[in-house]
């Protein structure tokens, strides 16, 4: 949705700008080459900078091109990284040693200081009309103060992100310093309107190294493998750990990369260590290391740097990332590669869902449960900040820049409302999900708060045939996303519950239950995103009321639980070790066809004497209709109006009344179910099993008579409760929003 957002952005900008370009380049004079200086600090920035400074090599008729390095670049503890830029067959026009040692508070303040103090002679020997400036790291601060005293204007790449350290108060200081601002994401730019930068200066362009990632995976990367961890490594069999100080905190961030090590001596993979930034508390890292024995442990490869090229790979075929760096949460999801982000250093940053936090990484054993989790997955891969066409749209913005403009930057302030004081109620939008219900009878929409509180519900009945169910589907969340707005609440994604074998990866309905015709290979993911501009997220019913209830209900907090619905069928979802089951080809927690009789009752399935045929409410309705035919359902106090249909509660109501065959007829339902709660004891040997849906409270008593009578001792104690909840489709849909657009939390 991002890329699209990206992509449709570019386009609409460029639109607006190519009919000034020519008149610009007229006015600037046509043979007059603008002249960029491009600044690197260090090895991580090079990675964004060097697309745009080859695409600028590129066109050499437009621009002129002076490259100035400074920081870590320079230093032989971190690599000497300068060396890969002469490797990229460019010319340093300027080193500059900035750099003052000690790695503490003082000496980052030190060296802002130092790159002051000899910036300006630089500037004024290069004297270049816009100076391309990075992220937000303390030397990048160095330079835009420089250049922004010095009347040269600023080209801010990342400004608007959001981190959660002092990395966040420089990026935004850079962002007031610079003239024109390239951002990655949808969010970034908005945060840079809120910040008030004048729109028309800037560009929604993705990240510069998204154009070398995306066309990077095919290349021979099993000799990178093997070069940089050893000849017996497989692929998706290693870990890539990088971890940098939290100089807010940085005791607790030492603490924290020593219980990493640990973790990862335990979990027992070859494993690339590499150094951490020059930030404070980067020697006290590189000590623990050392004391630890890591570069000389046969598992570990402890590194100071590796060619960005090189690394994309590395990470691309990783079994896992761990860390704190930007990287983690950023490039590694082009891939789909899984990231344990350790801390609070990134978790303000928009992320894939192959990111896992640890926000507060206090024990080796939570980390190693992590990595547990983690390793080996294989997750969609995402493009959130970019579609590999990043630098193209760059060099176009850079090429619109009028240099006959005022230097003197505007800031767009909104209007301010006064003496009107509001209710903080009515200033914070409620976080929301939109959360849809596709049953066999109605289809049911509603606005899901992130505390499980249904906002508003609206309901239709579903109809027979694709193209109306899908148009009213479309209908629906277009009127409840506009109704959304009136009540105050930020839709962040859409959920749909439904019937049958879904590929949630995809958000394709696989095969639909006979009970929603034609609803076979149904992709449901790409029309409501189209629509609606918002993430989907797909998955079949029983595994949205297991959501359901991990997040609102009874399975909130419990590693592994068992969901089983009775409804018109009977379906189920599996918690294990907090995750959701769906199995190798998402047919997992299919338990209304477990087989309890050999001899059984049809199925729906075309299997016979599963749990479905005795327990579902259509089984009860079939043995309802027998008794009715044959006048043995009814008893005194009873009737059933004639143009009201025979069903189950009629066959439940008919038992409540002492109907001997009726309560003989549930005890059986009752029996069958039961039996299917003891195979799933003895086969996932649950904590607890959670009975959902409207004929949960009739079978409970039954289920736990037959575990005493049938299953072992060690499993009888496992708990069997009915369900609190009121709406666990919905809800369920809702927790898959509301879990992964605000980030999962270990």
């Amino acid at each position: 949705i991002e890329t699209h957002s990206v992509a449709q952005a570019g386009e609409l900008y460029f639109k607006n700008l190519s009919k000034r370009n020519k008149q610009i380049m007229e006015k600037n004079g046509n043979n007059r080459k603008l002249r960029v200086c491009v600044a690197t600090c260090n090895r991580a920035d090079y990675s964004k900078l060097a697309p745009i400074m080859f695409g600028i090599k590129t066109e050499p008729e437009f621009f002129e091109l002076d490259v100035v390095v400074l920081g870590s670049h320079l230093i032989d503890d971190y690599g000497n990284t300068y060396r890969m830029i002469e490797q990229d067959d460019f010319d340093i026009n300027t080193r500059l040693h900035t750099i003052v040692r000690g790695e503490d508070e003082a000496a980052m303040v030190e060296s802002v200081g130092l790159a002051l103090v000899k910036l300006p002679d630089v500037l004024n020997r290069l004297k270049p009309d816009i100076m391309i400036v990075h992220g937000d790291r303390f030397d990048a601060l160095a330079l835009a103060t420089s250049a922004a005293l010095m009347n040269i204007r600023i080209l801010h790449i990342e400004g608007g992100e959001v981190s959660g350290t002092i990395d966040d108060s420089i990026r935004h200081a850079i962002t007031k310093l610079a003239h024109y601002h390239v951002c990655c994401t949808r969010s970034a730019e908005q945060h840079l309107i809120s910040m008030c930068e004048d729109h028309d200066r800037i560009l929604l362009a993705g990240c510069p190294s998204y154009d070398k990632l995306l066309s990077a995976k095919n290349k021979d990367y099993m000799s990178i493998i093997r070069m940089w961890l050893g000849d017996d490594v497989k692929s998706k069999d290693y870990i890539v750990a990088l971890q940098h100080p939290v100089t807010t905190d940085i005791k607790h961030s030492i603490k924290m990369f020593e219980l990493t090590l640990d973790a990862l001596i335990s979990f027992n993979k070859r494993t690339l260590v590499l150094f951490p930034n020059i930030d404070a508390g980067s020697k006290e890292m590189v000590r623990v290391m050392r004391k630890k024995g890591i570069e000389h442990h046969p598992n570990f490869r402890a590194v100071k740097h590796v060619p960005f090229d090189q690394f994309i790979q590395l990470v691309a075929h990783a079994g896992c990332m761990i860390g704190n760096s930007s990287c983690g949460v950023r490039e590694v999801g082009a891939f789909g590669t899984p990231v344990i982000n350790l801390g609070t250093r990134q978790i303000g940053r928009e992320t894939g869902e192959n990111v896992l936090h640890v926000r507060d990484a206090d024990t080796q054993d939570k980390i190693l449960q992590a990595l547990h989790l983690q390793f080996g997955k294989q997750y969609p891969c995402s493009k959130i900040y970019g579609d590999g066409n990043a630098v193209p749209r760059i060099l176009k913005f850079l090429k619109s820049i009028d240099l006959q403009e005022p230097l003197q930057k505007k800031f767009c302030f909104p209007p301010v409302k006064e003496n009107i004081s509001q209710d903080i109620d009515h200033i914070l939008e409620t976080l929301s999900a939109l959360a849809v219900d596709l049953g066999g009878t109605n289809l049911r929409v509603a606005i899901v708060s992130m505390k499980g509180e249904i906002v508003k519900k609206y309901t239709q009945f579903n109809p027979k045939t694709y193209e109306e169910r899908i148009n009213l589907i479309l209908q629906m969340c277009v009127e409840a996303a506009a109704e959304a707005v009136k009540l105050n609440c930020r839709i962040l994604g859409v959920g749909i519950s439904t019937g049958g074998r879904v590929n949630p990866r995809e958000g394709i309905v696989l095969h639909s239950t006979k009970l929603i015709q034609e609803w076979n290979s149904v992709d449901l993911r790409t029309p409501l995103s189209d629509t609606l501009h918002l993430p989907v997220w797909v998955d079949n019913d029983g595994n949205c009321a297991a959501l359901a209830e991990r997040k609102f209900g009874q399975g909130k907090g419990l590693e592994n639980f068992v969901t089983l619905i009775t409804g018109t069928g009977i379906g189920g979802g599996i918690i294990h070790q907090h995750e959701l089951i769906h199995g190798s080809s998402f047919c997992a927690a299919e338990l209304g066809h477990l087989v309890v009789s050999l001899d059984g009752p049809d199925c729906s399935c075309g299997s016979h004497g599963c749990i479905e045929a005795y327990a579902s409410g259509m089984a009860l309705q079939r043995e309802a209709k027998k008794l009715h035919d044959e006048d043995l359902l009814l008893v005194e106090g009873m009737s059933v109006p004639k143009d009201e249909a025979v069903g189950a509660l009629h066959l439940i109501q008919a038992a409540k009344l002492g109907n001997a065959k009726a309560q003989s007829i549930l005890r059986t339902a009752g029996t069958a179910l039961g039996l299917g709660v003891v195979n799933i004891l003895h086969t996932m040997n649950p904590s607890l099993v959670i009975l959902s849906g409207v004929l949960a409270s009739h079978y409970i008593h039954i289920v736990k008579d037959i575990i005493r009578q049938q299953a072992l001792s060690s499993v009888q104690d496992v708990d069997v409760v009915v369900s609190d909840l009121v709406d666990p489709a919905l809800l369920g849909a809702a927790s898959m929003v509301l879990d992964y657009t605000t980030r999962r939390i270990y």
